[in-house]
C-alpha cells in the first residue's frame, strides 16, 4: 500500500480544505501527477484504493475534500454557489503547480460524478492546460425520480431560502462490492444532505457544459455506466459527441451501477484508464490552434446563424419581431432600454449606466421596467466582470509595485472609463501615469468629465483612438507597464483584427509588463440580442460571435502574453484574465 501525506490548502476565499498525497514510488520517472475528484456527499478517502489499483508508480497522487464534505472546512453538504466549488478546483490545481512543482501539462485529472461535473465545468470556463481528462458517470442529469422536482425545488427556495435535501441512494445501488456497501454505510465522514443551492447550480452548469462541450479541448476518457440508478445516460453521450477534442474515447460499461470506480468488476475498467492516461504522455502535450476560430468551427457557424434573417412569416420571425416591438414600448418607459436603443445596447454610455445600477424612468412603472432590465442576466454579469477587472487591475499594481517598477495604466477600449477609476480606491500610491482611450468622442467627453470629478486629473487623461490600430498602440507614450482590454474583443469576431491589437499592446508593454483581458465565452441570450438589440455601430443588430476561453488564451499567447490568473462570474458568461509580456 502507499503511504499518503494528509495536506491542506487555503482556497481562494481563505477557508481551508484538506487533500491526500500519494507521492510517487518510481523516482525515476519525470514528474507527472494523477489529481482526483470524488464523488458528491464522499470525500476522498473513498478513492484512496485507486492510488494502489491504477499501477501508476511514476505518478504523485492528489485527491481533495470538496469545501463542506469530508475533512474540509465549510458547511457540511453546503457552497456558496457551484461557481464557488469550481474556482476551488482552479485554485487546488494551482496550489499543486506552486507547493509541489508541478507542470499543468504534466496533471492528468480524474473524477467521478458530481466532481466530473466540477472538473468539466472548470475546464470550460478556465481551459486549463492539464495533460487529459478521465471522466466516470458525470452527474450531468440526476435522477430525481418525484415528478417536477427541480420546479418544486426552486419554488421552495425562492419561499424559504437555502435548505438542505437528503440523498436517497443506498449503498447497493452504488456498487455490487460488498466490501464497498459496508465501508460506504459505516462512513462517518459522509454527508448525505446537500444545499439546494448547490443541487440547482449542479443542474445549470451541467447544462451549459453539455450544450457547449465543443470548447473544451482537452483530450477525455469517459466511462458511463451501464446500470446507472442515479443519474441518466443521454447527456453524458451528448457531451461526448460535442466534445471539441479528436483525442476523446468512450466506454460504456454494462451492469455497473454509479460506483464507476469502484464497483466489484473494476479491474479491466481501471487498466483502461492506466492506458489512457500513459498514452497521453506518450506525445507532447497538444492542443489544436483556435486562431482560425472565426473562419471556421461551431462559433462561427452560430454567429452566421444568428446573423441571417428569419423568415419574414415564420413563428420565430414573428416572435422576435414582436420582442422588438415590445422593447420600443419599454424604451418610452424605462430610461436604460431609451439609452441602449439612442447610443447602443454595446456602447459605453450603456455600459455606464449598467454599472451604476440606479433604475430610472417615467414613473414607478417605468422604474419597475428599468429594475427588471438591470437585472438580466447579461447585465448581472456584466457588474461582475466590472469587479473582477477592478480585483485583477489591483493584484496587477500591487505586483509591479512589489517588483519596484512603475505603474502606467493603458486602457484601449475604456468606455467612460468607471472601472478603472473605481479600482484605484484605497491604493496607495496611486499609478505614475493613465491613459484612457476611445473611439467615441462622447465617451472621450464624459470619461474625461469622470476623472475631473474623481480628482484624477494631475495623473489621468483621456483622448480618442483607435483600438485596432496596430503602429498607434505601439507608440503610446509612456510605455504600459499595465495594458487593459474590457468589454472590447467581444464585440469583434475577426481574430486577425483582435490579433492585430494584441500585437500592438505587446510591441507598448514591455516584458515583465501585465495585460488585463476579458472574454465571453457563454451567453444565454445570444439570440435575444441578435434579433431585438442594436449595436453601437450605425443601429444595426448586435451579432456576437463567443470565442471559447481556449480561444481568446491562445490570441494572447500568440502575442507574447502568458496568463496567470482568471475570474469567471456564476454564471460562465465573462471572463476576465491576468497575463504577463513576456520576454521573445
Amino acid at each position: 500500500m502507499r503511504d499518503y501525506q494528509k495536506r491542506t490548502f487555503a482556497s481562494h476565499d481563505g477557508l481551508e480544505l484538506f487533500y491526500r498525497h500519494w507521492p510517487a514510488t518510481d523516482s525515476g520517472q519525470p514528474r507527472r501527477a494523477l489529481v482526483l475528484f470524488h464523488r458528491g456527499h464522499e470525500h476522498s478517502g473513498r478513492m484512496a484504493h485507486l492510488a494502489d489499483e491504477l499501477e501508476l508508480p511514476g505518478f504523485d497522487i492528489f485527491a481533495w475534500d470538496a469545501r463542506g464534505l469530508g475533512q474540509s472546512h465549510g458547511p457540511r453538504g453546503d457552497s456558496p454557489s457551484f461557481g464557488t466549488s469550481v474556482r476551488d478546483v482552479q485554485t487546488f490545481i494551482g496550489h499543486l503547480r506552486e507547493r509541489h512543482g508541478l507542470a499543468e501539462e504534466d496533471m492528468v485529472v480524474l473524477a467521478q460524478s458530481v466532481g466530473a461535473v466540477l472538473v468539466a465545468t472548470w475546464a470550460h470556463d478556465y481551459a486549463p492546460n492539464i495533460r487529459a481528462l478521465v471522466l466516470a458517470s458525470p452527474a450531468f442529469k440526476v435522477k430525481l425520480y418525484v415528478p417536477f422536482a427541480r420546479p418544486g425545488l426552486k419554488l421552495l427556495r425562492a419561499l424559504r431560502g437555502n435548505f438542505f435535501v437528503n440523498s436517497y441512494v443506498k449503498a447497493r445501488f452504488l456498487t455490487h462490492d460488498p466490501a464497498r456497501i459496508a465501508s460506504f454505510e459505516a462512513d462517518p465522514l459522509i454527508t448525505r444532505p446537500i444545499s439546494v443551492n448547490l443541487l440547482l447550480g449542479l443542474y445549470e452548469a451541467a447544462e451549459r457544459v453539455v450544450a457547449d462541450a465543443q470548447a473544451i479541448q482537452i483530450p477525455t476518457q469517459l466511462l458511463v455506466s451501464g446500470a446507472d440508478f442515479v443519474v441518466h445516460r443521454k447527456p453524458q453521450e451528448q457531451f461526448f459527441e460535442r466534445l471539441g477534442t479528436l483525442r476523446k474515447e468512450l466506454h460504456v460499461l454494462p451492469g455497473f451501477f454509479h460506483d464507476t470506480l469502484g464497483e466489484r468488476d473494476r479491474g479491466p475498467v481501471l487498466e483502461r484508464v492506466r492506458r489512457f492516461v500513459l498514452q497521453q504522455f506518450e506525445q507532447p502535450p497538444a492542443r489544436p490552434s483556435l486562431l482560425d476560430a472565426d473562419r471556421i468551427g461551431a462559433s462561427c457557424a452560430e454567429a452566421e446563424a444568428l446573423a441571417t434573417p428569419l423568415p419574414a412569416r415564420s413563428l420565430r420571425g414573428l416572435y422576435w419581431r414582436l420582442t422588438r416591438a415590445g422593447l420600443k414600448i419599454g424604451a418610452h418607459l424605462s430610461r436604460g432600454v431609451k439609452l441602449g436603443f439612442d447610443t447602443g445596447f454595446d456602447s459605453g454610455s450603456t455600459l455606464d449606466y449598467v454599472y451604476r445600477n440606479t433604475p430610472g424612468g417615467m414613473g414607478r412603472l417605468g422604474r419597475l421596467v428599468d429594475r427588471t432590465y438591470l437585472d438580466s442576466i447579461g447585465w448581472r454579469g456584466i457588474r461582475q466582470r466590472k469587479l473582477h477587472v477592478e480585483e485583477l487591475l489591483r493584484l496587477a499594481m500591487a505586483r509591479l509595485r512589489e517588483a519596484g517598477r512603475p505603474v502606467h495604466i493603458l486602457d484601449i477600449a475604456a468606455g467612460h472609463g468607471r472601472y478603472i477609476l473605481e479600482a484605484l480606491q484605497g491604493v496607495e500610491p496611486l499609478p505614475e501615469s493613465i491613459l484612457l482611450r476611445d473611439y467615441s468622442e462622447l465617451n472621450v467627453r464624459d470619461g474625461q468629465a469622470l476623472i475631473e470629478a474623481k480628482g484624477l486629473d494631475q495623473i489621468a487623461r483621456f483622448i480618442e483612438g483607435d483600438a485596432f490600430d496596430r503602429a498607434d498602440l505601439a507608440a503610446v507614450a509612456p510605455r504600459p507597464s499595465l495594458a487593459v482590454v474590457s468589454g472590447l474583443y467581444e464585440l469583434f469576431g475577426d481574430n486577425q483584427q483582435v490579433g492585430n491589437s494584441l500585437a500592438g499592446l505587446a510591441a507598448a508593454v514591455p516584458p515583465g509588463g501585465y495585460l488585463v483581458y476579458t472574454g465571453q465565452p457563454w451567453h444565454p441570450q445570444l439570440e435575444l440580442i441578435a434579433r431585438a438589440l442594436t449595436s453601437h455601430r450605425d443601429g444595426q443588430p448586435w451579432v456576437m460571435r463567443r470565442r471559447s476561453q481556449a480561444e481568446m488564451d491562445q490570441l494572447v499567447a500568440a502575442a507574447g502574453f502568458r496568463k496567470l490568473e482568471q475570474r469567471i462570474d456564476e454564471w460562465g458568461i465573462f471572463s476576465v484574465s491576468l497575463a504577463q509580456r513576456v520576454d521573445g
